[in-house]
């Protein structure tokens, strides 16, 4: 049995990332960039308007209110590129090129403008650069603007799309496949008879692979039958780069998947961890192919996986960051912990009203309890052989 700690150095050390392939922006969001995004030009690229209004020389409005001619209109996309003197203004539209002379621009609503349009009365004087967005202030020419590694989210695509990124370069999908073992699990649209139950866990399991952008297949369940199960590894080991099997990993009268691995030669690298739940976790390699023995137990699935499987995913994606976001919480409840192993139990966070982050322990019944789970948002760390008490600062993840 090896520490939490240990189980995520060796998922990192045998882990490389897939191959890069340009993909159109607009099917980048969530993949993992696999190239520095460099600015190609000024941000803005010129001295622009923040408001509709007029382009001046502050110099003019020593005494206000003051009229100045009106000699020219500066809009978005078709500038006035002579040069202002004194005694004059432009008519200026929001995001329109500054002209040359002017140093501030007064909004609309604090001027004038005559019956004939020639000139604009300034009623209150703005100050110095007021209400302008100078060339070059948002990111210079050659900016690194995000970096190979980061996820692409939707609020970055206006950014690529400005620097001219109609493609970007990114790590090609990976390929996951959930296969759920057991006998007495039955699919999800029929109702279970004596002694069964329905295949909750591969749903649970290829959502939360997609989540992280992964093309993921669920297969039909496998029996407890030895041969079958060594013969469905190896078809679907080949068209894998991970394959996620949940139950029969521990160590009952019909719990296969260990031996079926070692029979078909896979590497296996730990098949128990110092955690609850989730103590049976098997990490393996067979050929080119990881493989996760994930325990039946839908919570021990859940946890199982946001521990160990999604930084592997997250991993071959080339993923500068392949952790659980972590933080601190005041605890709302006790959270005892398990003899000998490090405890992950599920919770829901909140602030307080004075802005304190508050982690409630959710009840549940144990490792089979995806009821209990089910509203969870995070998970409170316990130290093995501890227990930590209400208002005490906990360590969490959030899932």
């Amino acid at each position: 049995m090896i520490d939490i700690s240990k189980a995520l150095r060796i998922i990192e050390s045998q882990i490389n990332p897939l191959p890069a392939t340009n993909l159109p922006l607009e099917q980048a969001v969530g993949r993992v960039l696999r190239e520095d995004i460099i600015a190609d030009t000024d941000l803005p690229p010129f001295d622009r308007s923040q408001m509709d209004g007029y382009a001046v020389m502050t110099s003019d409005l020593k005494t206000i209110p003051v009229p100045l001619a009106i000699v020219g209109e500066s809009a978005a996309g078709k500038g006035w590129h002579n040069t202002i003197k004194a005694g004059q203004a432009v008519r200026i539209m929001t995001g329109a090129p500054l002209p040359k002379g002017a140093d501030a621009v007064q909004k609309i609503e604090l001027t004038r403008e005559s019956a004939n349009g020639k000139v604009v009365e300034i009623l209150e004087a703005p100050k110095l650069n007021q209400h302008i967005v100078r060339k070059g202030s948002e990111v210079k020419t050659g900016a690194k603007v995000f970096r190979a590694g980061e996820a692409i989210t939707k609020n970055m695509i206006a950014s690529l799309a400005s620097f001219g990124y109609a493609k970007v370069k990114v790590t090609k999908t990976p390929r996951i496949t959930i296969m759920g073992t057991g006998s007495e699990i039955v699919e999800i649209a029929k109702r279970p008879g004596r002694d069964q139950i329905r295949n909750s866990n591969s749903v649970m399991l290829a959502v939360l692979c997609r989540s992280l952008n992964a093309d993921t297949t669920i297969l039909p369940i496998v029996r407890d039958d030895i041969a079958k199960l060594k013969a469905a590894i190896k078809a679907t080991a080949k068209a894998s780069d991970i394959l996620i099997m949940t139950g029969g990993v521990s160590v009952g009268k019909y719990d296969h998947t260990k031996t079926a691995l070692a029979e078909l030669g896979a590497g296996i690298s730990f098949d128990k961890v110092r955690l609850k739940p989730g103590k049976p976790t098997v990490f393996a390699k067979l050929g080119k192919t990881f493989i996760f023995g994930l325990p039946g137990n839908p919570v021990s699935a859940a946890v199982t996986f946001h521990l160990f499987v999604r930084k592997a995913i997250m991993k071959m994606q080339a993923a500068r960051h392949s952790d659980l976001k972590k933080g601190f919480a005041v605890l709302a409840a006790t959270a005892k912990g398990a003899r000998e192993r490090d405890t992950y139990l599920p919770a829901s966070v909140s602030t307080d009203p004075s802005g304190v982050l508050i982690a409630t322990p959710l009840k549940w019944q144990g490792s089979s309890d995806f009821i209990g789970f089910a509203r969870a948002d995070s998970l409170i760390f316990v130290p093995r052989d501890s227990t930590m008490q209400a208002g005490e600062v906990a360590s969490l993840v959030f899932i």
